[in-house]
């Protein structure tokens, strides 16, 4: 029964991941299928993840429960095309000496990284988590920079350099003829990462996860945490520069993967014991969540402003962001948007190309 509505409800066009269906069997076994109520919100608290996916969970459930009407499909208007696919260079770019297009067909051009790029997550298959960590890995300026107390050598400064200027004196007969300067180098201000890997993140904490190895392995200054009904310091998981293992490291880290999560006992646990102590303070804070929340709204926002009032910026990636109509009333994003700088979407390759951009910004 429990693989036969799954099947409804992939018709409809939700993604149900396999891992979620031994919870709604086991829901079902608590509540019975005798009454529906029960047997509705049993199904939309396990196997729905995202808000905009409630009205095709209530057409799969009136269908599959209720005899209600299969989905309505439009039948599309076959069109002769020619589908041209271009072949790619190393860095995704098509390559201009390509097949031209001729005078007695139509031609649509197809790339597959401009595809990859701005599809949804949710919907990537395990061949296109692999391309998508390759493209991942170009990424740059990750962060901002700040001024470093150490001094370096500079053209003009307010610190003379006296050891080069003395230096430069002996060429000159001892005679300090130009001066040499010093002023505060730059280096990359730190960034923290705090990734939601709870049930409703579930579609998208294998991409983001993927996002913050990328992170780790290409600069020293990053943290990575991972956000569930407890607190898991990740960084020394993902310091592997094999993908793989590394995410097999992190998984195995985390006891609580795809659980409920408690943002607000999560951040307080973080700023007690590493953000408020130093790690936080002057560091680029970045939170991936979709902003449901099991715990209080209320100290949610206390830490919230706890972390806000240290930290140099507070950015909050949310993947439903992108969802037509999205407004952010879930209690904990509610609670948590007053103290934060930037609210970016975290759906795809494009909107992470997007937060790199932010981030180098910050």
């Amino acid at each position: 029964m429990v693989v036969a509505f799954a099947d409804v409800l992939r018709r409809w066009g939700l993604v149900i991941p396999v891992g979620r269906l031994p919870l709604f069997a086991e829901a079902l076994g608590a509540v019975g299928v005798t009454e529906r109520d029960p047997v509705y919100w049993a199904g939309r608290a396990t196997l729905v993840h995202r808000p905009e996916d409630f009205a095709a969970f209530d057409g799969a459930f009136n269908q599959f429960w209720l005899g209600g009407p299969p989905p309505r499909r439009i039948a599309a208007r076959p069109v002769a095309v020619t589908v041209e696919i271009p072949a790619e260079d190393a860095d995704g770019s098509p390559d201009p000496t390509g097949p031209d297009s001729t005078d007695h067909q139509e031609v649509v051009r197809y790339s597959a990284v401009e595809t990859l790029r701005t599809k949804d997550f949710a919907a990537y298959t395990s061949e296109d988590f692999d391309a998508a960590h390759r493209l991942m890995s170009a990424f740059r300026s990750l962060a901002s920079t700040r001024a470093s107390r150490r001094l370096r050598p500079s053209r003009g400064g307010r610190q003379p350099d006296l050891r080069r200027t003395v230096r430069r004196a002996l060429r000159t007969g001892g005679e300090p003829i130009r001066l040499a300067w010093r002023a505060p180098g730059q280096q990359p201000r730190r960034l923290v990462l705090l990734c939601d890997i709870s049930g409703s993140m579930e579609p998208y904490s294998r991409a983001l996860l993927r996002f913050a190895h990328a992170a780790v392995v290409a600069r020293g200054r990053v943290e990575v945490f991972a956000l569930g009904t407890r607190l898991s310091r990740l960084t020394r998981q993902l310091a592997s520069r094999d993908p793989d293992a590394a995410l097999a490291a992190a998984t195995r880290a985390v006891p609580d993967w795809s659980g409920g999560t408690r943002l607000g006992d999560g951040l307080r646990r973080f700023n007690d014991q590493w953000g408020v102590r130093g790690m936080a303070r002057g560091a680029i804070v970045v939170i991936l969540s979709d902003g449901w929340d099991r715990g209080d709204p209320e100290a949610l926002a206390e830490q919230m402003a706890r972390l806000h009032r240290v930290a140099h910026r507070v950015v909050w990636v949310n993947p439903l962001k992108a969802a037509p109509g999205y407004a952010p009333l879930a209690r904990g994003m509610a609670a948590a948007l007053p103290f934060v700088d930037a609210f970016v979407e975290g759906h795809s390759l494009a909107a992470l190309e997007h937060l790199t951009t932010v981030l180098a910004n910050a």
